[in-house]
């Protein structure tokens, strides 16, 4: 009789050998796969800083390309003023030219006049030294010395010929005013140191008058005669009346005065 037996399964030694490889396989599968994949990771790490950095030079790109075309409108208004501001310019420039034009043709004939108008004022100056000689005698020294200093501004080069010219018309006019005034004013009878202070009267240029302090003579010019002649007693209380007329004394009012000296009767 055979006696048969069986043999337990060594499992235990076998579940170690197999886990052995499966842990074995595992760590041999699972090694070469992890190294890639942090390099995956380190990539994806590396591209994020470049695309961050790329973004932000972008972002300072596109800020510096806005502050550009700020600036280039900027300046474009400005240049857009400037072409403005230059055509305004030359059109004053042109008017300015014109102008210089006119003024140098105005310079031209100023010239010309001036050359024609010096001679007629010199004429008109001795005319006035003559006409003041021969005219009645008063104010003589006012008159003669104010025909003096027209001499002297003619002859000066710092005045100009528009001032000469309207000194020279201001005195005619004061002429002219004389012939249609009365005035008294206190003076010599005659130009001599020893000649008598009387009250003169001076109606236009018709008469001439004088009367004695004391009012006790009065006398007239004679201009056939070039002198003076006394009037008689009967016309004092005239005169005396006209000199105060004369100085807004008395309100104005007829008087009888002679144009020449009275002859005596029987002369």
């Amino acid at each position: 009789m055979i006696k048969v037996t069986r043999s337990r399964p060594q499992w235990p030694g076998r579940l170690t050998l197999v886990t052995g490889l499966v842990v074995g396989l595992a760590f041999s599968a699972t090694a070469p796969a992890q190294e890639p994949l942090e390099q995956v990771v380190e990539a994806g790490k590396s591209r994020l800083s470049n695309n961050s950095e790329m973004q932000n030079r972008i972002d300072a790109l596109d800020d510096d390309i806005r502050e550009k075309v700020k600036n280039y409108r900027s300046v474009t208004r400005d240049i857009e003023g400037l072409g403005v501001y230059l055509e305004q310019l030359q059109r004053q420039i042109r008017n300015q030219e014109k102008e210089m034009a006119q003024l140098s043709q105005s310079i031209e004939e100023a010239i010309v006049i001036n050359r024609q108008v010096t001679p007629l004022m010199l004429e008109m100056v001795d005319g006035l030294e003559q006409f003041v000689a021969l005219d009645l005698p008063f104010l003589e020294d006012k008159r003669r010395s104010s025909v003096a200093e027209l001499k002297d501004t003619m002859d000066r080069a710092d005045v100009s010929t528009a001032e000469k010219f309207r000194n020279v018309l201001q005195s005619y006019q004061e002429e002219i005013d004389y012939g249609r005034t009365i005035e008294a004013y206190r003076g010599k009878l005659d130009q001599s140191d020893e000649g008598r202070e009387v009250d003169f009267l001076r109606i236009g240029r018709i008469a001439l008058l004088y009367q004695t302090l004391d009012g006790t003579e009065s006398g007239v010019w004679d201009s056939e005669a070039n002198s003076w002649n006394p009037l008689p007693a009967t016309y004092n209380n005239q005169v005396s009346q006209g000199l105060s007329i004369a100085r807004e004394q008395a309100a104005p009012d007829l008087i009888r005065l002679p144009l020449n000296a009275p002859q005596e009767a029987g002369q």
